[in-house]
């Protein structure tokens, strides 16, 4: 309860000085506020067959693939980071540090990412129409995204742990990049080749994306998916199994790197840095 307590403590720390320290105000904001845009420009075009906005069908998609993002590329970059300027060397030092790190960065993760769903939520209900927001789409959504921060963030904790250091972000970038084209996170999967659907259900990628459209739009456009149906038990059974293999995975991968972290190495990398810097 202590570690639990002190992680807390430190991801309030954080989210305080994100929320007070422009430039960390305006990295939060920007990816919302960019996908609020060009939705809205796409506003004017309509899902084939149907008088429905392209960018009211896009924007659900919008959000999960901002839970994406952020859990996994924005928590690798983070770790990599606070592992090569020492900060995780540190956390190691002191009692609970490692357990108080990783709950704080949870912590900080998550109110991100919920904090970019209300602001794209907010704007999305106003300016798209189609989007609702019922009691039980409420419900839906409040779940899938649980879910999805659980599936997401222990993956970016394990990438991170991995990566000697931020110059090996782009490996994790490319397959997140390509696993994006074969989703339908932003198109209907179906237009897809089977055999590419069948590899993109196998992410959490497309089905936090199915569950954000299930939780946000009107029941008849689920004809366009797979079945002709938002399928959320499935949504919710892989999206357990990724969160139960995550919280698995994690901890062990960040303990055994942690085990390897020492103040030699801290400096040896950072006198890299110099050198490449000049």
């Amino acid at each position: 309860m202590n570690a639990v307590r002190l992680g807390l403590v430190r991801g309030g720390i954080e989210l305080r000085h994100s929320f007070t320290y422009l430039p960390d105000l305006f990295t939060t904001l920007f990816i919302p506020m960019v996908q609020i845009v060009v939705l809205f420009l796409m506003r004017g075009h309509h899902v084939p067959g149907t008088t429905f906005s392209l960018g009211s069908l896009t924007l659900p998609s919008g959000i999960g693939m901002g839970f994406v993002l952020g859990g996994t590329l924005g928590v690798t970059g983070l770790l990599t980071v606070d592992r090569e300027d020492g900060t995780l060397l540190r956390a190691k030092a002191t009692p609970h540090g490692m357990t108080s790190y990783v709950i704080g960065r949870i912590t900080v993760t998550s109110a991100t990412n919920l904090f970019g769903l209300v602001v794209t939520l907010t704007l999305g209900l106003i300016a798209f129409p189609g989007v609702t927001l019922t009691a039980v789409g409420a419900a839906t959504l409040a779940w899938v995204a649980v879910l999805g921060l659980l599936a997401t963030i222990p993956l970016g904790i394990t990438l991170g742990s991995l990566l000697p250091n931020p110059r090996f972000i782009p490996l994790v970038l490319l397959p997140v990049s390509g696993l994006t084209a074969i989703s339908g996170i932003f198109y209907p999967i179906t237009h897809l080749p089977g055999w590419l659907q069948a590899a993109g259900q196998v992410f959490p990628m497309y089905w936090l994306g199915l569950g954000m459209r299930a939780a946000l739009l009107p029941a008849h456009l689920a004809s366009v998916e797979i079945g002709g149906s938002w399928r959320l038990p499935l949504v919710f059974l892989v999206l357990a199994a990724w969160s139960v293999l995550g919280l698995a995975a994690a901890p062990p991968v960040l303990r055994r790197m942690a085990r390897r972290e020492s103040g030699s190495r801290v400096a040896e990398r950072r006198e890299r840095a110099m050198l490449r810097a000049t």
